[in-house]
């Protein structure tokens, strides 16, 4: 099959798109012919090997996993002897173990759902980290109706899901972005919107209830200025913050000594994978109300040029990797024939 791999870490340049073997299925796992892969930052963070210590999970000198991409939507094509959810034929999304970034991969079932009907692969792929990530962020943070939420990066991947699902929960949102995805955030739900190029969050005092800080580049005692004082913060982003060894994960890490200093409440978001998540994100999305938004799609091969495109971190919502169907013949017998 082919598949976009990294025998090392680097920048988008040591990405290649090469013939690899198909992966091999586990008992608890589906194969999976992959349509398209959803980019985030993660995927970055693990073509990089930055910061350091992701690599005690992703390899120390050499990436475990040599095919990129975690992120998918694509038809199940043979399951495991052990798969009780999921059969050849369905069409799902969610993430995957052995790279999505590629023709064919591999998934726990735990971690699939039923795609959308409504839902176009592409559109798919964007969900399973990003839209799942603003879930829980917004569970975290424990939105209720009635209060004054505010996003930052709110046009980007995992901020223009949140400012949806934030509506959903009947507060008013005010969304921080760029002058030009201004009017992208009130479109898809904002009542007001900072252009940080021009203001920043704090500029009229503690105001908000609750913030979700996806974008990860300011400092608490600024996101702190802008809270009332028994409000919450949920930080999200950090993936593309410099630091040697952990990056902007230390903010997620610190969260909970945080909290000890001060009334406010901080919290550090990272998605959990399951697909009872993704199952509340199909209702919403077949009931039409979360949408995903989509800045840019690549082809497979084209994969690096998007990874230099995510690199730079300004995209207006989602960029997906499209991948074509194999003309290969399937059978339908269990992956532990194949």
């Amino acid at each position: 099959m082919k598949a976009i791999v990294h025998d090392v870490y680097g920048p988008a340049d040591v990405l290649e798109l090469r013939e690899v073997d198909k992966p091999s299925v586990g008992d608890d796992e589906v194969l999976i012919e992959v349509r398209a892969a959803g980019l985030d930052p993660g995927v970055w963070i693990f073509m990089t090997g930055r910061p350091m210590a992701v690599r005690l999970a992703a390899g120390l000198r050499r990436p475990k996993v040599a095919v990129l991409g975690r992120a998918v939507a694509g038809v199940v094509v043979a399951v495991g002897a052990g798969v009780t959810r999921l059969r050849p034929g369905d069409e799902v999304y969610g993430t995957c173990q052995s790279g999505s970034f590629a023709q064919y991969a591999t998934a726990r079932q735990h971690r699939l759902a039923p795609k959308p009907a409504n839902l176009t692969f592409e559109q798919a792929a964007a969900m399973p980290i990003s839209a799942v990530t603003a879930l829980q962020s917004i569970r975290d943070a424990r939105v209720q109706p009635g209060q004054r939420v505010l996003i930052t990066g709110a046009a980007g991947g995992v901020g223009s899901f949140a400012v949806q699902l934030v509506k959903l929960h009947g507060a008013s949102v005010t969304g921080v972005c760029s002058t030009s995805k201004i009017e992208l955030v009130r479109s898809i739900g904002a009542e007001d919107v900072i252009d940080y190029t021009q203001h920043e969050i704090d500029r009229g005092g503690a105001r908000y209830d609750i913030i979700i800080d996806t974008a990860g580049n300011r400092p608490l005692s600024l996101l702190r200025r802008a809270t009332t004082p028994r409000g919450t913060i949920a930080l999200v982003g950090g993936g593309h913050a410099t630091g040697w060894l952990l990056g902007g994960f230390q903010r997620q890490l610190a969260a909970p000594l945080l909290s000890l200093i001060g009334s406010q409440r901080v919290r550090g978001v990272a998605a959990r994978e399951h697909y009872e998540d993704l199952d509340e994100l199909t209702t919403l999305t077949e009931a039409g109300s979360v949408t995903p938004v989509i800045d840019r799609t690549y082809a497979l091969a084209d994969a690096p040029d998007a990874m230099r495109y995510l690199a730079q971190g300004h995209p207006a919502g989602k960029i997906v990797v499209t991948v074509q169907p194999s003309r290969e013949r399937h059978s339908t017998i269990p992956a532990t024939a194949i």
